[in-house]
């Protein structure tokens, strides 16, 4: 199945205890990198969302964020810090005994002095996060499965630019197959030609000419490069049709394809025949670029 490494997707989900807010974005890359960004509450689910990850998504640079907004006021907890209050009346009871201060430490004293009263906000208890990891977890999912239908309808462009550049590819096939056999009829015909003229020289083998013109018809023979390039182009249809990933394997016989027009090149006669080489190169640089987005 073509789908394309490029997509975005967002979404929230509404708790009674908080709001969370969900984005995942996904470009090209050659393999899967993966990049998930928590807040500190739910950072224990942060292995689990790689796992949800990875069943959506096989190629690409893909980017997870979580955020996660408590609702109504935290619970404050507020703790005195006893060896600071502690040193500080011991300094106070020195200051009275030398007659440097009147009275003890008071609790307006207390408020003056930074860090004497610890003041904590109360965030979620194990039970409230646990249930805020399950549905943080349920989100990126929705959000993950947004985005996969938003690549495959990316996808669904790019097959059908491939399958009409793999049409004209096959088309120049059929003619290069053409523009090969004629450019080998017509060598062989010089070659012919050539030994009617060396024939009149003394001392020429004829049965070592015959084995010359059948040596060079041979090179320029070119059936099977273009046996194997068919081959890949049904390959390549059969990817495209299948359901797991294939911009990989793509990629891979595109190489392979490649290699089979650059023999053409070198073994073709003609100036047809090569005009008709270069431009299979550049529908194979064509669908190289475009294969490059998909997964």
């Amino acid at each position: 199945m073509i789908k394309s490494m490029t997509g975005f997707a967002s979404g929230s989900r509404e708790l009674d205890t908080a709001t969370l807010g969900i984005t995942a974005r996904t470009v090209n890359h050659r393999y899967l990198d993966m990049q998930v960004r928590l807040p500190p509450l739910l950072a224990s689910i942060e292995v689990e969302l790689r796992g949800v990850v990875q069943r959506w998504v096989a190629r690409g640079r893909v980017e997870v964020a979580v955020t996660a907004r408590l609702l109504g006021q935290p619970e404050v907890e507020v703790a005195l810090n006893e060896p600071l209050v502690d040193a500080l009346s011991a300094a106070v009871e020195q200051a009275r005994a030398r007659g440097a201060a009147a009275g003890g430490l008071t609790a307006g004293d207390l408020l003056r002095f930074p860090r004497a009263l610890m003041v904590e906000e109360l965030e979620l208890d194990e039970a409230g996060r646990a249930e805020l990891g399950r549905a943080a977890v349920a989100a990126v999912e929705d959000v993950l499965r947004d985005l996969d239908a938003m690549r495959v309808r990316e996808g669904g462009y790019l097959l059908a630019d491939l399958e009409a550049r793999c049409r004209t590819l096959s088309d120049l096939v059929a003619r290069l197959e053409g523009a090969a056999e004629s450019g080998r009829a017509e060598l062989v015909s010089r070659l012919n030609a050539r030994v009617e003229e060396l024939r009149a020289q003394a001392g020429v083998e004829e049965a070592a000419l015959a084995q010359e013109v059948v040596r060079f018809a041979a090179r320029s023979d070119v059936s099977e490069e273009i046996t194997r390039l068919r081959g890949h182009l049904a390959h390549w249809t059969a990817l495209t049709g299948a359901t797991e990933p294939c911009g990989r394997k793509l990629d891979f016989l595109l190489q392979e394809m490649n290699r089979e027009v650059n023999t053409l090149g070198a073994k073709v006669e003609g100036a047809d025949a090569s005009e008709l080489v270069v431009t299979a190169k550049a529908e194979l640089e064509k669908l190289r670029e475009q294969v490059q987005n998909v997964e």
